[in-house]
């Protein structure tokens, strides 16, 4: 049996959600207790997933759900930072040569094979950026959207490894 638990509209700017809600609406196949873990992260991080800045994934019955919170929840949180000064992020790619390449973009050229993704965030009150670099096979998912557009999701990945470690307070 669902048991119903509210959370208040002002804890995440959303309707109220319940348990119920959250396995007719956002994921189906969750358990009651993943829903519950999900509504409390919802809560206590003040994350709405009707705005996509949060979601729980789950592909099949047998396997357990995920918590996935969007990259639109760490770059508003950045951009709400009085230290925030920006960010720049792209794709690792390497030619069959061993030649890397590190465009500021999502895209990778013909010849070249995607193998990472990178991202600075700037700070104003930091001499320097706080730099990352993930390697593509670490995160590669191969599922959903890791299959559609994956240096968009390797770029990402590494642009909210880099937010967490700039501000690790905030998140």
């Amino acid at each position: 049996m669902t048991s119903i638990q509210t959370v208040p509209p002002e804890a995440h700017q959303a309707p109220a959600l319940t348990i119920a809600d959250i396995k007719r609406y956002i994921c189906p196949l969750a358990t009651d207790q993943e829903a519950m873990m999900f509504l409390r992260l919802c809560t206590s991080q003040s994350l709405n997933p009707f705005l996509r800045e949060v979601y729980l994934i789950k592909y099949n019955d047998k396997s357990p759900a995920s918590t996935v919170v969007g990259k639109e929840a760490f770059t508003k949180r950045a951009e709400a930072h009085p230290e925030f000064d920006g960010f720049r992020a792209g794709v690792i790619l390497t030619d069959e040569d061993g030649n890397i390449a590190k465009p500021e973009s999502s895209f990778a050229s013909n010849g070249m094979t995607l193998t990472g993704g990178w991202a600075e965030i700037y700070r104003k009150d930091r001499k320097y950026p706080f730099r990352v670099e993930v390697g593509f096979d670490e995160f590669n998912a191969k599922q959903g959207q890791w299959n559609k557009m994956p240096g968009t999701m390797i770029r990402k990945v590494a642009l909210v490894s880099a937010l967490r470690e700039a501000f690790p307070t905030a998140f």
